[in-house]
């Protein structure tokens, strides 16, 4: 669309008798923009819509009247628009073709003619109005623009200084903006007062209705890191990594490192000469303890770094569980536990495992009843010998589908076994396992558990016995529940079947798969051939 001036240009003598300086305006709008931060064209523009608030408060609110304010010399020029339309729907604000073209010929449908107004003198309600416009537009320019310098700054650390306090709650100004240090944020037995320096992580932006809001934290993981960046230089180099960071704040941290130079040492260069380097960071923390670890690919190696300055003399990994368990001497219990528990605590935090601490008498205890437990097995269900079934367990076999399923060579490795024997243990383990699973299945049916569960991939018919003694009978029940009320080692409905967590949510997840497919819509119930292959199958 094109605006075209009813008359070539405005009048000269359109702005004189009004009670304005040109070049005052102009340099009010260079100080409000520099002093908010602000470019100094959105406070013209702020300016020009009070102008032209006033000026439609004067010519009527009906009309569209708009302002201009010429940035070179602070000009002020006020004209009222009329589209062109045909037809003409509302009289104040457009004009017939016909009009239009006795005003210019070259006018056409969607254009804009201009007529030039006359400069209004402000009064005191005209004046007040103007100002409540102009310093609500520079406010909202304000906020825009703080938001837009620090949505691209989550992650970094700030220092600002302490404005007030409320409700525990600080206000930190930073200088071109405030941000808030909620009393959550705060480490433990810190306490600030107005005008005290902060440093802080800034962890959110949110742009809302009341303005930007910036949240700092003291007590992210993240925090930490970032200090040891601007005190190690090989970290801002990126030649050390700083991989994971746990933290009880204001009491204890644990980090670990890893140099991508083999000449440097990453837990030297994080300790500084002398502990320079970490007792910056110590001080900035209020005395928290920190605990600088190297990082390791072997999950193995990298929770025994963890666990420091415990020894640990074994691990065992139970990868599908996501748990380790490490075997300590007694004098050393304690110590890797630590005080409530915090170094076992952020050792599993650092390093992602879930960590199971045993003294060794305890782990000998276990073993020696786990070697008892199968032994008996063995010979309650093969109607072996204590002899053989000892034998079977120290070769590693552990449950009677191991014997039934595993390759026959594995048996055979076995020292004393023969293809006659090892050929007499599978069908005898294969015969009680069908044994059991056709008790199992009368069982399921006795105690009414549902063909529909019956027929969820990973559950066998003894867990099926198990479902049912415990009242679980239909899919519902079966969705009703979490992976953690089956597989949970205290109080889990199939704990002794071994299932890990993963296996235990894909099951509860398919018993759930009929909720979603009965609130299809029914437009999406069709026959449409393209789609009813993928709607066939069930919703996981």
């Amino acid at each position: 669309m094109r605006a075209r001036d009813v008359k070539s240009d405005f009048e000269e003598d359109t702005v004189t008798g009004v009670g304005y300086d040109r070049l005052e305006l102009l340099q009010v709008a260079e100080a409000v923009a520099r002093d908010k931060g602000i470019e100094k064209a959105e406070v013209i523009d702020a300016m020009e819509q009070a102008i032209q608030k006033a000026a439609r408060t004067r010519y009527g609110l009906e009309n569209d009247v708009r302002a201009e304010i010429d940035s070179k010399n602070g000009e002020i020029k006020l004209a009222r628009y009329l589209e062109v339309a045909d037809p003409v729907e509302n009289e104040a604000t457009q004009i017939s073709l016909s009009e239009a073209r006795e005003l210019n010929p070259d006018a056409d449908v969607g254009d804009y003619l201009t007529e030039p107004l006359p400069p209004i003198d402000f009064g005191r309600i005209a004046a007040q109005t103007a100002k409540q416009v102009i310093v609500q537009k520079v406010r909202e320019a304000e906020r825009t623009r703080q938001y837009n310098e620090y949505k691209d700054r989550v992650g970094e650390i700030v220092n600002g200084i302490v404005k007030r306090i409320e409700f525990g709650n600080v206000t930190v100004d930073l200088g071109r903006a405030e941000a808030t240090l909620r009393r959550d944020e705060v480490i433990p037995r810190e306490s600030y007062r107005p005008g005290d320096r902060v440093r802080a992580y800034v962890c959110d932006v949110r742009e809302e209705t009341r303005g930007p809001q910036i949240f700092l934290s003291r007590t992210h993981p993240q925090f930490m890191a970032g200090l040891f960046a601007q005190e190690v230089p090989e970290i801002y180099d990126s030649i050390i990594e700083l991989r994971a960071v746990a933290r009880d704040p204001g009491s204890r941290a644990k980090i670990a490192v890893i140099s991508n130079d083999s000449s440097i040492d990453p837990v030297g260069a994080c300790v500084g000469m002398r502990g320079s380097r970490v007792q910056a960071v110590v001080g900035e923390l209020q005395g928290e303890k920190i605990d600088i670890i190297q990082w390791s690919d072997e999950p193995a190696t990298f929770v025994v770094n963890g666990l420091a300055p415990a020894e640990v003399s074994r691990v065992v990994l139970d990868e599908e569980a996501g748990r380790i368990e490490v075997v300590v001497p007694d004098d050393q219990l304690s110590l890797a536990i630590g005080r409530r528990g915090q170094n076992v605590r952020l050792a599993s935090q650092l390093t992602g495992w879930d960590i199971v601490i045993l003294t060794e008498e305890e782990e000998s205890e276990r073993r020696q009843e786990e070697f008892k437990n199968r032994t008996k097995l063995f010979m309650d269900t093969l109607g072996v010998d204590d002899v053989l079934s000892h034998l079977l367990v120290a070769e590693g076999f552990t449950s009677i589908e191991e014997i039934a399923f595993v390759p026959i060579e594995d048996l055979l490795g076995v020292e004393g076994l023969d293809e006659e024997l090892v050929a007499e243990l599978r069908d005898r383990a294969v015969q009680y396992l069908s044994e059991r699973d056709s008790e199992a299945e009368t069982v399921r049916k006795e105690l009414g558990v549902s063909d529909e569960v019956a027929q969820i991939a990973g559950l066998t018919a003894p867990m099926l016995a198990s479902l049912g003694e415990s009242g679980i009978k239909t899919l519902d029940d079966l969705g009703d529940l979490s992976g953690d009320e089956l597989v949970s080692s205290e109080d889990g409905l199939l704990k002794e079947f071994d299932l890990s967590e993963k296996e235990a949510n894909d099951i509860i997840m398919a018993a759930r798969a009929h909720w979603f497919e009965d609130e299809l819509p029914t437009q999406e119930k069709g026959n449409d051939p393209d789609t009813d292959e993928e709607k066939e199958k069930p919703i996981v």
